[in-house]
């Protein structure tokens, strides 16, 4: 396994991250099989582990903890804060001082550890000031409980607002980014990655397979091609015109990873953690069959002939299903772009 640096912060880390959403009711419900599928991950080689305390509302924490002991050390353990915790509470989920303080501490309970490596804001917020959440996650590093800090989900203009606030006053400063990022969605090529490079920031992206789109699975005419009823989610819509020429692509890309002698899965990923502004690739197995699938993206260098293939397929900084977007402020939407409208 070759080791990357993480942006300017001098840890080094695998090109692949084990994400943990899919540990828990989530996904794989079976405790004792998510273990053994993180120590396999570790074995090969893997040294980051990403997870979330919404994940299965701790769940996946509380399984990751059990499933790291004996080898925290080895491991870059990365969290989230920020999504709701309680829908009865507005008050559990933010980026305000008041809800970090306890997030940690129930994060770091939860993760049986006495320090996260490296604790990320879910998303950002639009109506708590940056200076805020850096305050108190600045805090928190001087306190030992965390070690550095990362933003997710984040637009170019909001990563640059929140270096500054940390040139300005101060204060600790977002080392990393976490977007999303694949062959069908390249929206973060025109400004997060070169934005993130420009800051010395690592990035850790997730959804390299697209939500499964890119998995192989779904096929144009297959019957197992997702439907709207059974995915109701705009997404998986297949009555979009948008999701229609995904699945044309998907054929396309079919096509270029079996003449270049590797799976979907395996052109998938190396397509991602082939872009020399991205640190990682966080994949999420449920199964032990899936991990094993994406370990060999790992060691895949695609030739510039691929990679201009893949171009003419679905050009850089383009997201095919705008649907896919989970990143940038809501000022970037089309309604607000028009209305300059704020929820």
């Amino acid at each position: 396994m070759e080791y990357r640096p993480l942006g300017r912060t001098g840890v080094k880390v695998s090109p692949l991250c084990v994400g943990t959403m899919m540990f828990g009711p989530w996904g794989n419900q079976d405790e004792a099989d998510s273990i053994r599928i993180t120590h396999a991950a570790l074995d090969a080689g893997i040294n980051v582990v990403d997870t979330a305390d919404v994940y299965s509302a701790g769940v996946s924490e509380e399984i990751t903890g059990k499933a790291l002991k004996g080898r925290r050390d080895e491991v870059v353990l990365a969290t989230k804060f920020f999504m709701p915790m309680d829908p009865d509470d507005p008050n559990q989920r933010g980026g305000s001082r008041r809800w970090i303080i306890r997030a940690v501490e129930d994060s770091l309970r939860r993760l049986d550890t006495d320090y996260i490596d490296l604790y990320q804001v879910h998303r950002p917020s639009p109506d708590t000031d940056v200076e805020e959440t850096l305050g108190a996650l600045s805090d928190l590093v001087h306190q030992g409980k965390i070690r550095y800090i990362g933003s997710s989900s984040y637009s170019g203009s909001q990563i640059v607002e929140a270096q500054w606030a940390s040139q300005q006053r101060n204060l600790e400063r977002f080392v990393t980014e976490q977007p999303p990022y694949s062959i069908l969605v390249r929206g973060i090529e025109d400004d997060v990655l070169p934005t993130a490079r420009r800051h010395g920031m690592g990035t850790l992206t997730y959804s390299p397979l697209a939500g499964g789109w890119l998995t192989g699975r779904w096929r144009k005419d297959s019957p197992s091609a997702p439907t709207s009823s059974a995915r109701p989610s705009a997404r998986f819509d297949m009555t979009s015109p948008a999701n229609q020429r995904k699945l044309d692509i998907v054929e396309d890309l079919a096509a270029v990873a079996d003449e270049a002698g590797l799976s979907m899965i395996e052109l998938a990923i190396a397509f991602v953690i082939n872009h020399p502004g991205v640190t990682a690739a966080i994949v999420g197995p449920r199964t032990m069959e899936q991990l094993e699938s994406y370990l060999p993206a790992a060691g895949v260098v695609l030739s510039p002939a691929v990679l201009d293939r893949i171009d003419g397929i679905v050009a850089p900084g383009v997201t095919i299903n705008p649907d896919d977007n989970s990143y940038g402020a809501h000022e970037l939407l089309p309604a607000a772009r028009r209305r300059g409208s704020i929820r």
